[in-house]
């Protein structure tokens, strides 16, 4: 017996194009990499179909499984992921995600691979985390050439080689970070693990990390205390003669999100490592891993917006309430344009980051902004990311509250970004620390955000004002928070205003800059073209 039609339900929006994007496409060009738009779109379209947004819900489904043990008692510290989970690194390290502005000497390298990692993010978070430490282990690694010439060719490679065999025998390598430890968290000078000098060469090392992200990778950076002081070192889970290093895996993280993702807690019995830069140095060294990191930090916030901003716009074409689409009626079309603007904002600054990475090596001013933008931004788009997913999920509805939706795992992803690699106060801190030791990046902050001046009096008051509260270093640290989320606002308006659809511009500097605006998404003014904006989050 027939109860009741099924009908008013939102199609799938499977299949889609996740590069379908006008923020990413135009700052893709605008930033030097045009020549990778064919690669960009032909990603979007794979991370949008039903293959790849299977592998995702699966591996998340499924998360990984220790095993410390083998079946006779053997130790083995082997990490067990679903099938998808491999196929979805194959994918990300056959497009190059993990390495390839490394090996590529085209202008815009970096661009280009950012505009990939943010399209691929769609289809899953949680092995985009391994996927970045590769990429940012490179620099840190170039501390010890002889290492590097060694290896970075294959954490450069195409080829994911997954299997726990000596470094130089794999087609490819995956690469992770561990830095923290259980008494000091952030504060990494407190430290505990020891590093002792051999005969050879190398050092034993013996302590514990807290937080090891994707403990089956090939290598690790990590923080020891060697006789002259913390110290950065490279420990590889296979040894050279062939034998497992002993980097013990004592238990894998039950986390809010990135369930696809193994983080582990570990002990070091007396592993081998090889040390990455000078003695004591460990900070400087490691650093340089943490800031790659940190850019990939934005772009999967951005993605995490841009994908709320799809999936709510979507629904709300499709879905009927009180006689007219959701996206007809007046409040939802100021939530959506809401939503739609901060994700703009967010990807537009993620570009600009992306670009100055690409030029900052042969350009000061480039490398001065990149390291006083990319904390700022940090700090800001990172922090907007979980309540701008609570409120495309709540666009959903009770749809949106139930998993098979998709939004919980976006939603329980959102708070992540903001976390890794420095939370808010450590972020927000670092923008400070950054213009007293460097002044020359406050110089390249103003000199970015000034060639916006005149095309919009909001910003111009903005720019005006993030120049008095820098003048006035009274309580600057209890006003740290205050002062970056300003800076990282007008950078962000700076760039729309400069780069962005006018009508999200305007609605931009309105809002986040001019106070017209509530607290919550959707407080938009009257008079923003919301009709224009939401057309940007239209995928299919």
């Amino acid at each position: 017996m027939q109860t009741h039609e099924v009908f008013n339900q939102v199609p799938n929006i499977v299949p889609f194009d996740a590069a379908r994007n006008p923020a990413l496409l135009e700052g893709l060009h605008r930033e030097g990499a045009g020549w990778a738009e064919d690669e960009v779109r032909e990603l979007g379209r794979r991370a949008g179909d039903f293959a790849a947004q299977e592998w995702g819900r699966l591996a998340n489904e499924y998360p990984p499984v220790l095993h410390t043990h083998d079946r006779y008692g053997h130790r083995v510290d082997e990490v067990e992921f679903h099938p998808h989970w491999h196929d979805l690194m194959t994918v990300a390290v056959q497009h190059g995600l993990h390495g390839s502005p490394w090996t590529d000497e085209r202008p815009g390298a970096h661009t280009a691979r950012a505009a990939k990692f943010y399209t691929w993010g769609v289809a899953d978070a949680g092995h985009m985390c391994p996927i970045s430490m590769t990429y940012a282990i490179v620099p840190a690694l170039r501390h010890n050439p002889e290492l590097a010439a060694k290896y970075e060719p294959l954490l450069a490679s195409r080829t994911y080689d997954f299997g726990l065999r000596e470094p130089s025998t794999k087609a490819g390598l995956i690469a992770g970070m561990s830095m923290t430890e259980k008494q000091g968290g952030s504060d990494v000078r407190a430290n505990t693990t020891t590093a002792t000098p051999q005969p050879d060469g190398s050092y034993r090392i013996v302590g514990h990390k807290w937080f090891t992200s994707a403990p089956m990778s090939d290598m690790f950076l990590t923080l020891a205390q060697a006789p002259a002081g913390l110290s950065c070192f490279l420990l590889p889970r296979v040894l050279p003669d062939g034998t497992r290093n002993p980097i013990r895996i004592q238990r894998l993280k039950d986390k809010l999100g990135n369930k696809s993702n193994a983080s582990s807690e570990i002990e070091y019995e007396n592993a081998t490592g090889w040390l990455v830069g000078a003695e004591g140095a460990g900070v400087k060294t490691i650093i340089e891993m943490v800031n790659m990191t940190r850019l990939d930090c934005v772009i999967g916030s951005a993605t995490n917006m841009r994908a709320g901003a799809v999936y709510a716009v979507h629904h709300a074409r499709h879905r009927e309430a009180f006689g007219a689409k959701l996206i007809d009626q007046p409040a939802m079309r100021n939530v959506l344009a809401d939503l739609v603007i901060e994700s703009d904002a967010a990807t537009t600054v993620m570009m600009r980051l992306a670009g100055a990475t690409d030029r900052s090596s042969s350009d000061p001013a480039e490398s001065a902004l990149r390291r006083i933008a990319l904390a700022v931004t940090k700090y800001w788009v990172c922090k907007r990311a979980p309540s701008h997913s609570a409120e495309a999920l709540e666009c959903l509805g009770g749809n949106g509250y139930a998993e098979e939706s998709g939004m919980p795992r976006l939603y329980r992803e959102a708070p992540l970004m903001s976390i890794w690699e420095g939370s808010g106060n450590v972020a927000a801190l670092d923008a400070l620390r950054a213009m007293g030791r460097q002044p020359e990046t406050v110089e390249a902050y103003f000199n970015e955000v000034t060639l916006a001046k005149g095309a919009n009096p909001r910003l111009d008051d903005a720019i005006a004002k993030v120049g008095k509260e820098l003048a006035d270093l009274s309580d600057i640290e209890y006003r740290a928070r205050r002062v970056v989320e300003l800076m990282a606002l007008v950078l962000q308006g700076a760039q729309l205003v400069r780069h962005g659809h006018p009508a999200v511009a305007d609605a931009f500097c309105a809002t986040r800059l001019g106070d017209d605006w509530g607290i919550a998404f959707g407080t938009l003014p009257t008079g923003v073209d919301t009709g224009a904006i939401i057309e940007r989050a239209f995928v299919a």
